[in-house]
Order: structure tokens, then C-alpha cells, then sequence
């Protein structure tokens, strides 16, 4: 449902000022975002660029790093080509000629910035809280893994995710704002015609399931881990898997309420579908990629019921995905 201006006499000259324009120069506010975004990917930049030259800082002596061969090499060349691509993504939020910029080209790099950011937004903190509590793991523990990375990279590197993801979501919403506005103006409206009903259904009973695994590993739970998955288990790794289930939930109830309509506003059932979606299927396909892979380490690497939950992850990721533009796509007709 939109509205649309009838005019039926030319407006009366008024001595008000006249409106902004829909790209109005940048305030303060929006100079400073911009600065707190870019400047956010310099840690992460900088540590990737050093191991590619071959450094090992932030790496310590034993670290099972130092045995992954061209493989890591080659994701962290595309790791780093990934954090660098949200300099661009700032310049199109925030400059005169990004409202020009095709929609597609915009719309999937935010919409898997939001997926890969949106889990470590809402458990990171929780981690740092957890720590903070008393709760993490203590010194014991940490000295008996396996070494991997410094502590500091984790603290450096998720602080510069965090501050990135919420720079880019304070740009992108009012960018969003003036070049889609109406998609999500009013309520959701009539139900969606069929199958988007049955792909919904379909896309809400996987976030369910997912969303029940995670939390049953949050509390302990250790069906379809290996041995080193089900030893690693701590408050930290449940905060992380909490989030996941939160996604996947979130998935799942958005494709719901944007397929069966209804009066309700229709910007939070987008919201949800759109982050939900977002990081469950960016996440499963992020982590199924790392899995097949070469494992690091001398254990086991993921089992297979791990590799089909991640599967599942990107079906139901997908599926809610193509409820969230088919909803797009009937506000765009109407």
C-alpha cells in the first residue's frame, strides 16, 4: 500500500525555506561516522596486509597458523579485499553520486556486511560482559589450548567489527530512508500471493530448528560435535551461540509476518527479516566454506551433522531472503 500526492492546484509561493535536498551535504554527525567507519578497518586492514607480507605478529611460537600453507594465504588475501570493500561502501552511504549507484551494487554488499557483522554485534559484548563477570575462561584454561592467535588480536580485531558494524547501520539507515523509503512506510498489508506462503513456512520451520540446536549447545549440549568442539564449550561460546539462535529466529518470524500481511507498521517485520536472514545465510556459508577446508590443528575437524547444520543455515537464509524480495518486489508494484 503507498500514497500518492494528488495535486489539484499549483502551490501557493510561500516564504518558508524550501526543502532539502534528497542528498543534503553532509552535517557533523555524518562526518564523523564516516570517520569512525573508515578509520574502524584499519586494524584489521593492517594485521592482514602484515601476515600476507609474511609477518607474524599478533602470532605466537607453536601457533597451528603457521602450518596452513596456501590456504590461509588465500583467505586472507580475500578476507582483507573483503574489509577493504567497506571503504568503498562508506563513499556510496555518504556521497552525492551513491544515490545513483545501481541498486543491486549496493544492496548485497550491505546486505552480507549486515549477515557477517550482526552475530559479532550482539555476542561480542556479551563475551567482553562475560569476562568482565568472572564468567570466561581463566588463565588455566587459555594456557592449556593449542596456541592460535595473541589475545589482543581477538580484542583489536572484533572492537574494529563492532565499531564498523555500527558506523555502516547509522549510514546506511538514513541513506535507506531517502532512497526507499516507502517500501516500508504504513502497514505490511495483504498477504502475499502463493507459494510465498509455503517458502515462508518453510524458511520458519528451519529457523526454528536452528535455533534450537544453537541453544542447546549454548547450554551445554554436545549432539553432532566432535571431541574438541564439546571440550571448547564455555559462557563465551554459549553468548556466540545465543546470538546465532537469535538470528536464525529472527529469519524465520519476519518471512512469517511479511508473507501473511496484516496491519502491523511493516518496517520491523522487514527489519527482521532483512538481519536475520542476512547473517544466517552469510554465516552458514562462511562457516561451511572454513569446514571444507584444511582443518587447523591436530583434532578432528567438524562433523558432518556441524556440516549439514551450516547447509541448513544457507537453505534457510535463502529462503527468507526470497521472502524478504518478493515483499520488496509487491511494494515496489503497488
Amino acid at each position: 500500500m503507498t500514497t500518492r500526492a494528488v495535486h489539484t492546484k499549483p502551490a501557493p509561493q510561500s516564504s518558508a525555506p524550501a526543502p532539502a535536498p534528497a542528498h543534503a551535504p553532509a552535517g557533523a554527525g555524518r562526518h564523523l561516522l564516516t570517520a569512525v567507519a573508515l578509520v574502524a578497518t584499519v586494524p584489521y586492514l593492517v594485521l592482514k596486509a602484515a601476515w600476507l607480507s609474511g609477518s607474524r605478529i599478533g602470532i605466537p611460537d607453536g601457533s597451528v597458523l603457521l602450518e596452513a600453507g596456501p590456504f590461509l594465504t588465500v583467505a586472507n588475501a580475500v578476507t582483507l579485499a573483503m574489509d577493504a570493500c567497506v571503504i568503498l561502501l562508506v563513499l556510496v552511504l555518504t556521497r552525492p553520486w551513491g544515490l545513483r549507484t545501481p541498486a543491486w551494487m549496493l544492496t548485497v554488499p550491505v546486505f552480507t556486511a549486515t549477515g557477517l557483522l550482526t552475530p559479532i554485534l550482539l555476542g561480542f559484548p556479551g563475551q567482553l560482559l562475560v569476562r568482565a563477570l568472572g564468567f570466561g575462561d581463566g588463565p588455566e584454561v587459555v594456557a592449556a589450548r593449542e596456541p592460535f592467535l595473541g589475545s589482543w588480536v581477538f580484542i583489536v580485531v572484533y572492537t574494529g567489527f563492532t565499531v564498523q558494524g555500527l558506523a555502516l547501520a547509522a549510514l546506511f539507515v538514513p541513506y535507506a530512508r531517502r532512497r526507499w523509503g516507502r517500501r516500508w512506510q504504513g502497514a505490511v498489508g495483504e498477504r502475499l500471493p502463493s507459494p510465498t506462503g509455503v517458502v515462508a513456512a518453510a524458511a520458519a520451520s528451519g529457523a526454528l530448528a536452528l535455533g534450537a540446536m544453537s541453544l542447546y549447545w549454548a547450554f551445554g549440549g554436545t549432539a553432532g560435535l566432535v571431541a574438541a568442539q564439546a571440550e571448547a564449550h564455555s559462557a563465551e561460546t554459549a553468548v556466540g551461540s545465543v546470538a546465532h539462535a537469535a538470528c536464525a529466529f529472527a529469519a524465520g518470524t519476519g518471512a512469517l509476518l511479511l508473507a501473511r500481511g496484516g496491519t502491523f507498521r511493516a518496517w520491523w517485520p522487514l527489519g527482521l527479516a532483512w538481519v536475520g536472514a542476512a547473517a544466517t545465510l552469510a554465516w552458514g556459508a562462511w562457516m561451511l566454506i572454513a569446514s571444507l577446508g584444511p582443518h587447523l590443528g591436530h583434532g578432528e575437524g567438524p562433523s558432518t551433522v556441524t556440516q549439514l547444520i551450516y547447509a541448513g543455515q544457507m537453505v534457510t537464509g535463502t529462503l527468507a531472503t526470497a521472502v524478504l524480495t518478493r515483499f520488496l518486489i509487491s511494494r515496489r508494484e503497488s
